[in-house]
């Protein structure tokens, strides 16, 4: 029932002070908190009956869906991915259109194609046994049928009665889907013999935020949810043995170290046995299956566990069971708490892709155990929208998982050297596009995996370089506790970052998200007019930065200059100011910067551009010049 309006006149003038406050606090929006997001939220309830013989899985969904919108809705669209696993669909289509372009040389002079690798079989290739399907045989409200209608990868549900903004409308659906054979992220069979990898498997209610319904296709790439509540009943031959999202309800008549260390799986009198997992505060539900599975348990602090679960290679599985109970209090501390009580690393097809609680990953690398786990925070605590901004997600997590690996190995040399590279080699070739291109729209896989990991990180670590490291620490933090489970944007990024630095930022967002222009800084010449030394630095790319620059004197400790620019209005703070020279801000059109040393030319021994390799300048050959008299 909707609250009644009060509009007595007595009513305005009773608070009449307290709406010229909120009047006065509008035009002082600087000063106050961003404005409340609304989110949706479901919960679903789903049975599901697995047919090993057939592949096929049969289900029903008790679906609870609130409205926290201002919007009347009166349709909802559910994502049908596995109806992307046929020849001739969308993403047939789009996987095909670019396969054979060469995109790259291999050091040994091979080809590099553009062929997404994550297609363990080509869709084009798929026989109807091999082909993924997943139809829905039923809609309805209280026993009424709904009107629905199938577009390939999307369920267009039209409601007989619209859902006014704070209801909640309880639905049911009846789906059928066939598991594919092992295509991308899902499957069955996989190259490592996996049995079943179940991934973006069933009828799944699309997000509706402030641009309306994320009804996008599933044409190679991502995804995005509803958070929610899952109670998911997975009905299976009872030789299966299951890992994956959420807590295991039933532990007790499973066995197999869910209820105890290293039981064996409970022998039972039927041919099948229901798994039933529980999984709050999320946004999807994955899981994998298998006769052969083994399992181990980790406990960590806050009376949380670690599952990993594998067929083959068992040292080097348990090697990441080990280590990721070492890693995990650098990653809370760093980028915020973990906020569910497991997570499992499971052996299974489809590369290594992220799901709330936990990761499908085919082998054991270490390096990909921490890259997935890192997906923890900025897809399933965070929540960014990945097809619109995919680098917030893949970008930010290759910058933790680089951070949290250089920690865990005690280096000390750049961590973030290997994705510069590669984000220079995407920006001085043909197929760059901006960074803010919908993930389905790149022209390349090359493009958006680039884009989306190494230009991501690099957004990451040049922001450190523009406000300082300790300054990006603050900011990662804060932006944890202020946007957790709320699908942040890049702008609610960078405000964050604003407020922790005091620097103004979003010119930065604008050129490096929005455009391909780059940043290209070189020495152009060196001269002394008695005891002081000069320096020019051109500008040669687009991008106007923040300049710092190491020179070295002869008996003397190494200079720092820096010059700001009038962009940020204000500067990173520097931990020991003797040794640096900060300059007045430049302006972003100046094409050159002077700056001046207390020596004499043959005192000079080097000058360097960016000691840190922190900025992303895309031709460093004329960032260093050594003196040589």
């Amino acid at each position: 029932m909707r609250k009644p309006i009060r509009s007595t006149l007595s009513f305005l003038f009773n608070r009449l002070p307290l709406l010229l406050v909120f009047a006065f606090s509008l035009l002082c929006g600087e000063a106050m908190a961003q404005a409340p997001t609304w989110q949706q939220r479901i919960k679903y309830t789903m049975k599901v009956d697995v047919n090993e013989v057939t592949n096929l899985i049969t289900g029903t969904q008790q679906i609870a869906y609130t409205n926290n919108s201002p919007d009347t809705l009166r349709r909802i669209f559910m994502h049908l991915y596995w109806n992307a696993f046929k020849p001739g669909t969308t993403m047939d289509e789009h996987s095909r259109s670019t396969e054979n372009l060469v995109v790259g040389r291999t050091a040994k002079g091979e080809d590099v194609l553009d062929y997404d690798r994550r297609f363990q079989m080509r869709v084009a290739d798929m026989t109807p046994a091999e082909e993924g399907w997943c139809h829905v045989t039923d809609v309805s409200v209280g026993g009424k049928p709904l009107t629905f209608i199938e577009h390939e990868t999307v369920l267009e549900i039209k409601l007989e009665k619209a859902l006014l903004p704070k209801q909640t409308l309880a639905f049911t659906t009846s789906f059928n889907a066939q598991v594919p054979k092992m295509c991308r992220r899902s499957g069955r069979d996989s190259k490592q013999n996996i049995r079943y990898s179940i991934a973006q498997w069933y009828p799944k209610v699309t997000e509706y935020d402030a641009q309306g319904w994320n009804a996008d296709d599933y044409v190679a790439r991502e995804f995005y949810g509803v958070w929610g509540d899952y109670d998911v009943s997975i009905n299976i031959n009872k030789d299966y043995k299951l890992g994956g999202t959420g807590v295991l309800q039933n532990p007790a008549a499973i066995g197999w170290g869910y209820d105890k260390p290293d039981t064996e799986l409970k022998p039972i009198a039927t041919a099948k046995r229901t798994w039933r997992f529980v999984g709050n505060n999320i946004h999807d539900f994955a899981w994998a299956a298998d006769p052969e599975y083994k399992h181990i348990v980790k406990n960590v602090s806050g009376n949380r566990k670690l599952h990993v679960i594998f067929k083959t290679d068992d040292d080097k599985w348990k090697a990441i069971a080990d280590s990721a109970v070492l890693v995990m209090p650098f990653l809370e501390k760093t980028y915020g708490p973990y906020a569910y009580p497991q997570y499992s690393f499971i052996q299974a097809g489809g590369g290594a892709t992220e799901y709330p609680m936990c990761t499908l990953m085919n082998t054991a690398s270490y390096g990909t155990a921490v890259h997935e786990w890192c997906h923890s925070w900025y897809q399933m605590m965070l929540g960014t929208n990945e097809n619109l901004y995919g680098w917030m997600d893949e970008g930010f997590t290759s910058y933790a998982e680089d951070r949290a690996l250089a920690w865990v190995r005690k280096r000390t040399e750049n961590p973030f050297a290997d994705a510069m590279r590669s984000y220079v080699s995407l920006a001085t070739s043909k197929f760059d596009e901006p960074m803010s291109t919908h993930a389905n729209f790149f022209a390349t896989n090359y493009a958006y995996n680039q884009n989306s990991y190494n230009k991501g990180e690099v957004f990451l670590v040049q922001l450190g370089y523009i406000i300082g490291q300790p300054q990006l620490d603050a900011t990662l933090l804060a932006y944890y506790r202020q946007w957790a489970f709320k699908h942040p944007t890049p702008v609610d990024f960078v405000r964050v970052a604003e407020k922790v630095s005091g620097m103004q930022l979003m010119w930065y967002k604008n050129y490096f998200t929005e455009t391909i222009k780059t940043i290209d800084y070189g020495i152009d010449s060196i001269w002394a007019t008695g005891k002081t030394s000069y320096v020019r630095i051109k500008r040669l790319g687009d991008v106007p930065m923040p300049i710092d620059v190491a020179v070295e004197v002869k008996n003397n400790p190494a200079q720092m200059h820096h010059v700001p620019t009038t962009l940020t209005f204000g500067q990173k703070p520097w931990p020991d100011t003797a040794n640096v020279k900060i300059y007045p801000a430049q302006r972003w059109t100046n094409r050159s910067i002077i700056i001046a040393i207390d020596a004499k030319l043959n005192d000079l021994q080097s000058i360097t551009i960016d000691p840190s390799g922190l900025m992303a300048d895309v031709d460093r050959r004329n960032n260093r010049v050594e003196i040589k008299f």
